[in-house]
């Protein structure tokens, strides 16, 4: 197993050769990083969705969501998209058909509360738990800050979007490789692994191979 510590190093050394796979991404990332490096990589095998959530600390449901109220999202591309189909999935906006994780804000056509939404960086999420009325959360960034709850949320995402499936990542030529096809079914059906996924995550996380 080789560590990194960054989110650009995975996927440089996959596509030289260096490593035969990664496990670190969804599917919106990767085409993300194809389109901007012109990696040929390609998804091998689905490992965990972690959860993500809308939070609040001020109130108890979306009912409860005045007009006019504050919603922090990221602000990336891969992430904001993430937090508009949130938002949408609780019925508080809604989006143009077909447009899935590439959702911008222009492309709500509806918003009946006329929510204010704040774009924010996604390791800040955390922060503006304390002064926005209803946050996307990321339940690690969660847990590492240790400000509230991370199983608090008033609504997850969960399977309804399986590209958010962290894949595990390979070049094509890998894809009948027998020690890859091992190591994933050992990953995917290991008591011992899924004891040390409840471990680290508790329930904010879902299986994708089961979903």
């Amino acid at each position: 197993l080789v560590e990194f510590s960054d989110w650009i190093a995975p996927n440089v050394s996959l596509a030289s050769g260096d490593i035969d796979v990664n496990y670190f991404q969804h599917i919106p990332f990767l085409e993300n990083a194809k389109a901007a490096a012109g990696f040929d990589l390609v998804p091998f095998a689905p490992g965990i969705i972690n959860n993500v959530g809308l939070y609040s600390k001020k109130y108890k449901s979306f009912n409860e969501l005045p007009e006019g109220a504050s919603v922090a999202i990221a602000n990336d591309p891969i992430n904001s998209g993430r937090g508009l189909q949130l938002l949408a999935k609780a019925g508080l906006i809604t989006l143009k058909p077909g447009v899935g994780y590439k959702a911008t804000e222009d492309d709500i056509v509806a918003n009946p509360k006329k929510l204010r939404i704040l774009q924010v960086e996604a390791v800040q999420l955390v922060r503006a738990y304390e002064d926005a009325d209803l946050v996307q959360g990321y339940p690690a960034y969660i847990r590492l800050a240790n400000t509230f709850d991370a199983t608090s949320a008033l609504l997850f995402d969960g399977l309804d979007h399986k590209e958010y499936v962290i894949q595990f990542v390979i070049q094509p030529k890998s894809k009948n490789d027998p020690r890859l096809i091992k190591f994933v079914d050992i990953y995917q059906h290991s008591p011992a692994v899924r004891a040390a996924l409840d471990k680290a995550h508790g329930k904010l996380y879902q299986a994708g191979w089961e979903g």
